[in-house]
């Protein structure tokens, strides 16, 4: 079996360690933007909401007070 070279050894564990810090990055970033996808759906589902019920009262005002003859 070869010997392990220390040098090598060392620029391993350096790269290893440089690696689970950028890991540890992504990993805060995505959590980020995992909430900042669920607060952008939460929006988006009020405003269907608003929308919603801006058009049932039109709709409802449209039938009660319209401007045909019945």
């Amino acid at each position: 079996m070869a010997d392990i070279d220390p040098v090598q050894f060392g620029a391993l564990t350096a790269q290893v360690s440089a690696l689970e810090s950028k890991v540890n990055e992504l990993q805060t970033d995505m959590k980020a933007m995992l909430a900042l996808a669920n607060q952008g759906r939460g929006g988006f589902w009020a405003g269907m909401a608003m929308a919603s019920a801006l058009g049932a009262i039109v709709t409802w005002l449209t039938g009660h007070f319209s401007l045909m003859p019945r």
